[in-house]
C-alpha cells in the first residue's frame, strides 16, 4: 500500500482542493434514493446502488459533505466494479434534502449509522456489510466500532476510513490556524447556508444572527453543535464524540489511512499507539495525499485510495 503521487500532487493543498474542483465521476449504474426514519423519528437518506452482489459497503462522506461528492462517486464506481453493492449516505440534512428536526448531524452521530445498518440488515440479501468512511464519516464509524463493540453488526467483517480526525478537538484547533483560513471560510460558508434553512425551519430554536462573526469550529460548535445535541459546549462535544479513545476496544479489522501531509491533522489525531497495541487496527501513513485526496491518473480513473479499498476489501 505504497502511494505515489503524480508529481504536482506532493503539495497537500493541491491534493485536497483538486478532487472537489476538477475529478468528474459517473457511476455506471443508476442509484435507488432511499429515506429511512429514524429511532428518532427523523429522515434519513441514501442512495443504494445495487447489482445483485451478496456484499455490500456503506459510504459515509466527511463534514460539510454529501453522497454527490467525488470522493464518494469515485469509490462507488470502484467498489461496484469489484464484486460489491453500495449505499451512500448523507447524513442529516445533507444533500439537498432537509430533514425534519432542528439537529443535524456531527462527528459523533453513531445513531444514524446504526440505522442504516439496521436497514440494510433486516433486507436479509447480504452477506456481509462493510463501512468505509472520509474524514468525519471515519470518525463516525471508528466510533460505532469501537465505543459498544458488543453492538456492531455481526455482518460487519472489515472497515476502511480514510484522513480521519480522531481526536475532534485538535483537528478543530489545526483548521483555526492560518495555514488552512481558506478551508475555514469553506466550511462555514457552506454551513451558514445549512443554518438559514435550519432558522427558517425552527425559529424558536435557532439564529443565524451575527453567523458573520462565527471564524472558527469551536465558535460554530458552541452555538450550534453543542446545544443542538445535547453536549454542554464545543469542548464536551469534542471529547465525547472523538473516537480515538476508544480505539483499544475495536474488534473488527480495521485499516486507516492518514497521509503525513494532510493539513488537517495535528499529530494528535494520528492513532499510532493505538494501532500498536490493538491487533485489530492497521494504521497506513504514506508520505502524500492531502485530506481525501490520494490522486492518480490511470485508465480506470481510479484514484489510489480506491485501488486500496478493492485490495483490502477483497483480500
Amino acid at each position: 500500500m505504497t502511494y505515489s503521487p503524480p508529481f504536482l500532487f506532493r503539495n497537500a493543498y493541491l491534493s485536497t482542493i483538486y478532487p472537489t474542483l476538477c475529478r468528474k465521476v459517473e457511476v455506471p449504474i443508476k442509484p435507488l434514493t432511499c429515506f429511512i426514519t429514524t429511532r428518532d423519528g427523523d429522515e434519513l437518506n441514501f442512495n443504494w446502488y445495487r447489482d445483485n452482489h451478496s456484499r455490500v459497503v456503506i459510504l459515509v462522506h466527511g463534514l460539510g459533505g454529501n453522497n454527490q461528492r467525488p470522493y464518494i462517486l469515485g469509490m462507488a464506481r470502484a467498489l461496484l466494479s469489484a464484486g460489491w453493492d453500495v449505499v451512500a449516505m448523507n447524513c442529516r440534512g445533507m444533500g439537498g434534502i432537509m430533514n425534519k428536526k432542528s439537529r443535524i448531524y456531527h462527528g459523533g452521530s453513531t445513531d444514524d449509522l446504526e440505522d442504516v445498518i439496521q436497514h440494510i440488515q433486516d433486507q436479509d440479501i447480504y452477506q456481509e456489510i462493510a463501512p468505509v468512511g472520509f474524514s468525519v464519516g471515519g470518525n463516525i464509524i471508528l466510533l460505532y466500532l469501537g465505543k459498544d463493540a458488543n453492538t456492531v453488526s455481526h455482518l460487519i467483517k472489515k472497515a476502511l476510513c480514510f484522513s480521519v480526525p480522531c481526536d475532534l478537538k485538535h483537528s478543530a484547533l489545526e483548521l483555526a490556524r492560518p495555514r488552512n483560513k481558506v478551508f475555514m471560510k469553506y466550511f462555514l460558508r457552506d454551513f451558514k447556508t445549512l443554518m438559514e434553512q435550519k432558522a427558517a425551519a425552527f425559529p424558536d430554536q435557532i439564529s443565524v444572527a451575527g453567523f458573520e462573526e462565527i471564524v472558527n469550529f469551536q465558535e460554530f460548535d458552541n452555538r450550534y453543535t453543542a446545544p443542538l445535541h445535547g453536549f454542554k459546549d464545543a469542548e464536551d462535544y469534542w471529547y465525547q464524540s472523538s473516537c480515538k479513545q476508544y480505539l483499544k476496544n475495536v474488534r473488527i479489522k480495521t485499516l486507516i489511512v492518514m497521509a503525513q501531509d494532510d493539513t488537517f491533522m495535528p499529530k494528535q489525531c494520528y492513532p499510532i499507539k493505538e494501532s500498536e497495541q490493538n491487533k485489530y487496527l492497521t494504521l497506513v501513513t504514506p508520505r502524500h495525499g492531502g485530506h481525501v485526496g490520494f490522486v492518480a491518473f490511470n485508465p480506470q480513473n481510479h484514484y489510489w485510495s480506491e485501488k486500496t479499498a478493492i485490495q483490502y476489501l477483497n483480500d
